[in-house]
């Protein structure tokens, strides 16, 4: 295990040409005890990103190491791939676009090592996203204190700092659906935060669509636990008894009362709710077994069309202390 800087930051990258390079300059600006390397993972960016982060391996102050994906595959499964190139005893994952400021980057990265955490995430003092994303992101925290036993206060950021050995047990995982705050959950639970600062985006629109909010959403209700399939069974039997119940009431009425009134409309009411949470665990079951399959039949995390790795000649002072 190379460990011979004192920090990684690993950013994924997908269509930021016209953020990436002030930032991965901001970022090499900074006094990191121990030096610093940066890895951009480049997921399948439409515009000339890739072309902007080839020549921060040229440019940059610190040396700049860049994955190319052949296709976009999300953000997680970027940030799986920056894992497996990191030399940093301590690794931080950031965003491409300012939201988390270049300058927080020492403050988390002291904290915690004064804390001597596993994992220390980023609260935000201000959430500084649309209305839609922020409410995705309160649904997601949500799912993940019940389905991950996760604790209530402790908020999941993708701004956050690991140390080594959390980052090599997670980078193991090849599963096609990874969810990286559900395997840190599965390697350690010394975990804290601390509260930063949120910028809004500078330039463009976040990447990060309902599609993608549904498949994390997804990913954190199966991939880690069996507790949706475990509610089908309280679901069907809460099923059948108002389906019992319905069709009680309507024998007391043809064998009591000698009458039937709108049993049509009462039994298409019981059909039909009947029907709708058999189709609704059928398509959860579905979820689990179409993951499954994909998984068993080797679905590629990413596929990385090459790498770009700085010559470390041209950074013989490199530990920014």
């Amino acid at each position: 295990m190379d460990e011979s800087v004192g920090l990684s930051i690993v950013i994924p990258v997908y269509n930021s040409s016209q953020t990436i390079g002030r930032l991965v300059h901001d970022l090499g600006n900074l006094k990191i005890s121990g030096g610093f390397e940066i890895i951009l993972v480049n997921d399948g960016s439409a515009d000339n990103s890739q072309q902007v982060c080839e020549e921060l391996t040229r440019t940059s102050l610190v040396p700049v190491t860049v994955v190319e994906h052949t296709k976009n595959y999300g953000e997680h499964n970027a940030v799986m791939s920056g894992f497996r190139w990191v030399n940093g005893r301590y690794v931080i994952t950031m965003d491409d676009d300012f939201q988390n400021p270049p300058d927080e980057v020492p403050r988390l990265y002291e904290f915690i090592q004064k804390q001597d955490k596993d994992v220390v995430y980023c609260d935000y003092e201000e959430k500084r996203d649309a209305w839609w994303r922020n409410w995705g992101s309160w649904f997601a925290e949500k799912t993940a204190n019940m389905v991950l036993d996760k604790p209530k206060d402790l908020y999941w950021s993708s701004f956050r700092c690991m140390k080594r050995f959390v980052v090599d047990e997670i980078a193991c995982d090849r599963g096609p659906f990874p969810y990286i705050d559900g395997l840190i959950f599965q390697v350690t639970n010394n975990i804290s935060f601390t509260t930063v600062q949120h910028h809004t985006r500078r330039t463009g629109e976040s990447n990060y669509d309902l599609s993608r909010l549904v498949r994390l959403w997804l990913s954190i209700l199966i991939n880690f636990s069996a507790k949706p399939l475990r509610l089908g069974i309280f679901f069907g039997a809460g099923l059948v008894c108002i389906g019992a119940v319905g069709l009680l009431s309507i024998f007391f009425e043809l064998f009591f009362l000698d009458t039937v009134s709108r049993e049509g409309t009462l039994l298409t009411m019981i059909g039909f709710l009947v029907a709708g949470g058999q189709f609704l665990m059928l398509a959860l079951v579905g979820e689990y077994v179409g993951r499954a399959y994909l998984a068993i039949g080797k679905k590629p995390q990413s596929v990385i069309r090459k790498v770009l790795k700085p010559k470390r000649e041209n950074f013989p002072h490199s530990k920014n202390e």
